[in-house]
């Protein structure tokens, strides 16, 4: 396909491919450089000086054409890659808002696995010991700042037009991700209290009621953990596992500190779902 004409340039020369404009180019400097040489026999100063003038310009319009081609190309690029970014940003805000649902269904969990501990007989052992379960399930995002960072490098930056998109991505890209991270949420809870459980009963609940991928509008998929849990585990193995958990009353103090980090937790997301939606506002006056 030809290359568009370049301002500035004959239509015809512009319309010929690059290595016929070359082999052009070569044989107008052959020329020039004949009649210079002509020139300099002759002694024709005037005329050495014009032939001079317009291989400088020459040069000269030669390096301005292929830098505004370069700079043209590394525009379209940044464009590519902000396009892409967009369905990228709407994951993780979907993740923001599955999040605060997560763990508000936790904490359900861990009421009911509060009042197990505390004696309540309307919790029965197989309801103790799923809630005690499940209210250490975390839910952590799952964005890599590094790769975006690493894609979207100084010069990139610079080829950013808008100067309030380019200031809201800075800011996501250099944001920590740590405090939303899966692995703020890994508490002491969370490890003894599955030191206690069976394995085998982890298992079964991890399966009929453990976390789930779902598809939302806008976003790939997010992690949901089931509101309620209807299995029922074995009576033994349940009355046996509960006893073990009642035995273990540190439990109790380490789960009032897991509570205490989610809700940490949860402030941290506030803060940073800030900033994500500032940036999709950005791309949506950009569009």
């Amino acid at each position: 396909m030809p290359s568009p004409p370049v301002e500035g340039f004959p239509s015809h020369f512009a319309t010929f491919s690059p290595a016929k404009r070359s082999l052009q180019c070569a044989r107008g400097e052959i020329m020039i450089l004949r009649r210079l040489t002509a020139n300099l026999r002759t002694q024709n100063w005037t005329a050495i000086a014009i032939e001079f003038l317009i291989v400088v310009i020459g040069v000269f319009i030669g390096t301005q054409v292929a830098n505004w081609n370069q700079a043209r190309l590394e525009k379209q690029a940044t464009n590519r890659m902000l396009e892409q970014l967009r369905p990228e940003l709407q994951n993780q805000i979907a993740f923001f808002d599955s999040a605060r649902t997560y763990y508000a269904i936790t904490r359900r969990y861990a009421a009911q696995a509060l009042a197990g501990w505390n004696g309540d007989r309307n919790v029965s052992d197989s309801q103790f010991v799923i809630a005690a379960y499940q209210a250490s399930q975390i839910y952590g995002i799952g964005i890599n700042a590094q790769n975006w960072a690493l894609t979207f490098g100084g010069g990139q930056m610079r080829d950013i037009d808008d100067p309030k998109l380019r200031q809201n991505l800075a800011v996501i890209l250099t944001a920590d991700y740590e405090p939303v991270g899966f692995n703020s949420m890994a508490t002491p809870y969370r490890e003894h209290v599955r030191q206690v459980i069976p394995d085998a009963l982890q298992d079964q609940i991890r399966n009929r009621c453990g976390d789930r991928n779902v598809t939302r509008e806008g976003a790939q998929f997010v992690v949901a953990l089931p509101p309620s849990c209807a299995l029922k585990l074995d009576p033994v193995q349940a009355a046996q596992a509960a006893g073990s958990l009642r035995a273990h009353r540190e439990l109790v103090s380490e789960l009032n500190w897991h509570l205490a980090a989610v809700a940490n937790y949860l402030t941290n997301v506030d803060g940073l779902e800030g900033q994500f939606r500032a940036l999709d506002r950005s791309f949506e006056k950009r569009s």
